[in-house]
């Protein structure tokens, strides 16, 4: 699982620098990603013109720079995830929920069992 780098103990915040310092192409990446992070976790849509720009326009991240042609592509649907104050994410956690027990379960009981997992599953 992902770590915040301000969640990382000493060692592994050394590591983290050290293997940043040798890759530059992965520093700016590291960069990008933490911006687009901290733009979409303070819901800023203001800065997402901005920020899709520089990462076009930084030819050392081109799968980033993919990205962020994907999402010029479909601004105003991005736009509105970070403006509205609806959201699907608890549909999609159910959904996700339920896909897990059914593979977890797969092959070993009927539909009734997986029922009764998906009611009493925390």
């Amino acid at each position: 699982m992902m770590s915040h780098p301000d969640g990382l103990d000493s060692n592994a915040r050394i590591q983290l620098k050290e293997v940043l310092a040798r890759c530059p192409e992965l520093d700016m990446a590291a960069g990008f990603v933490r911006g687009f992070a901290a733009m979409m976790t303070n819901r800023e849509e203001h800065l997402l013109d901005e920020w899709i720009t520089a990462v076009t326009a930084a030819h050392s991240v081109p799968h980033l720079a993919s990205f962020a042609s994907g999402l010029r592509r479909g601004l105003a649907a991005v736009t509105a995830g970070l403006t509205l104050p609806h959201s699907s994410g608890t549909v999609e956690g159910t959904v996700n929920k339920i896909k897990f027990l059914k593979r977890q379960m797969f092959g070993r009981a009927n539909l009734d069992l997986l029922r009764i997992r998906v009611l009493h599953h925390r």
